[in-house]
């Protein structure tokens, strides 16, 4: 997909500026090594750690860098920023860092913790809208009126460039770096690493990942300009971008080779995967890039690559949600209905000789067409997996329970 008729907004050089311009107040995040990641995938993975950041995401690298080369007249007027997420805090911690006045206009519907961070790291927030359309013009609407500069999330060469430093500290540290995975929303991150990688090393490749459910570069690029995809919801909220950004367009079309697309239930095991094995606290959009090679994806083959997790910031609620579906797919969560006589010892029995952990149980004696005398019961279970599950299931048939499973 590289070409080489795009013109880019900004070079290598801005690149390395900004990084010795953020570089004191930016955390160098690890490039670790995974090799159980690298079993499963086939490649050799190494996991760029952004999510460990202060305010748990890279886009702090950006706004920062925007920040630092305010004049000091566009300082005292204050900045703004419309976000429901990472950029709000990115831009909100750095701007009461060396202060600055910040307002963000997040939708109504943000979380309360994000608006809590948000106020928490120093900023003025306004609620408005229901969507992030309504916010972005509201905070158009405010910097007009009160002549404030407007941090971009993603299409302003300024911000690009600051994204692009987590490439050269790649770069540094996994100098056999044969390719780049990365998240694509508006494609902010992606155009800074691809900028920076390609002036580096032109023979590395980087490698673009987008929910299915809001492709937008890959729409962008099939029809050679940005283009309005419909709305939709997913898990990585912090790459659901309706619009490929004037700027950043180009510079994907000239810097990156491969757009792939994952879906919520590969996201959310990747999530997973990243927490169990790894240790590591990813959002959606952080464990997108990931979620890609675990299921071969892209046509990277055994190389050393490296994997963006760009962001931490996941309401714990979802988390939940994220792992009890992980158990399920994975086996080690089941619920089983049960049709037995009403005498639920020799079940228990079974159950506890095949060493599965009784979570709940419902009994139901008026429902399911039961026989007086008899009872349904749903059994919430905890097992090693699905080899546990299929000896289970195979002994209850044998001891003429009829069953099935429901979860």
């Amino acid at each position: 997909m590289m070409t080489t008729s795009a013109k880019s907004a900004l070079h290598l050089a801005d690149i390395a500026a900004a990084r010795e311009r953020i570089r004191k107040s930016i955390y160098l995040s690890p490039c670790a090594h995974s090799q159980h990641l690298s079993v499963l995938t086939g490649q050799q993975i190494y996991l760029k750690l952004d999510n460990l950041q202060m305010t748990g995401s890279f886009k702090e690298r950006g706004s920062l860098n925007k920040i630092l080369q305010l004049s000091a007249e566009q300082k005292s007027r204050g900045v703004i920023a419309a976000s429901a997420g990472n950029h709000a805090q990115g831009v909100a911690y750095h701007a009461t860092q060396h202060g600055i006045r910040s307002i963000i206009v997040m939708p109504l519907t943000t979380p309360l913790v994000k608006v809590t961070a948000t106020k928490n790291f120093g900023a003025e927030v306004i609620l408005h809208g229901g969507n992030y359309d309504a916010a972005y013009e509201e905070a158009l609407r405010i910097c007009r009126a009160e002549h404030m500069t407007f941090i971009h999330p993603f299409d302003d060469p300024q911000v690009i460039a600051g994204q692009g430093t987590v490439a050269l500290e790649m770069l540094e540290q996994v100098p056999q770096l044969e390719a780049v995975v990365v998240p694509i929303g508006g494609g902010g991150l992606i155009a800074g690493i691809g900028c920076a990688i390609k002036e580096s090393n032109p023979k590395i490749r980087v490698v673009g990942v987008q929910t299915s459910r809001l492709p937008s570069m890959m729409a962008a690029v099939a029809e050679h300009h940005p283009v309005t995809i419909d709305a939709a919801t997913t898990i990585a909220d912090g790459i659901a971008v309706r619009r490929a950004g004037d700027v950043t367009f180009p510079m994907v079309e000239k810097y990156v080779d491969e757009i792939v697309t994952v879906d919520e239930d590969e996201i959310a095991s990747a999530i997973l995967v990243l927490l169990e094995r790894e240790k590591t606290l990813a959002e959606g959009a952080g464990a997108a890039g990931l979620a890609a090679l675990l299921q071969k994806k892209t046509s990277l083959q055994g190389a050393h690559t490296g994997v963006l997790v760009g962001g931490g910031n996941i309401d714990v609620t979802l988390l939940s949600r994220i792992i009890e579906r992980g158990l399920v797919q994975d086996g080690r969560l089941i619920r089983l209905r049960i049709h037995l006589l009403d005498k639920p010892a020799e079940l228990t029995r079974l159950i506890a000789e095949y060493r599965a952990n009784i979570v709940d149980t419902l009994h139901n004696r008026a429902y399911y067409g039961v026989n007086l005398g008899d009872t349904v019961i749903d059994i919430t279970l905890e097992t090693r997996g699905r080899e546990q599950v299929e000896e289970l299931l195979a002994a209850l048939t044998a001891e003429g329970y009829k069953h099935s499973r429901v979860l």
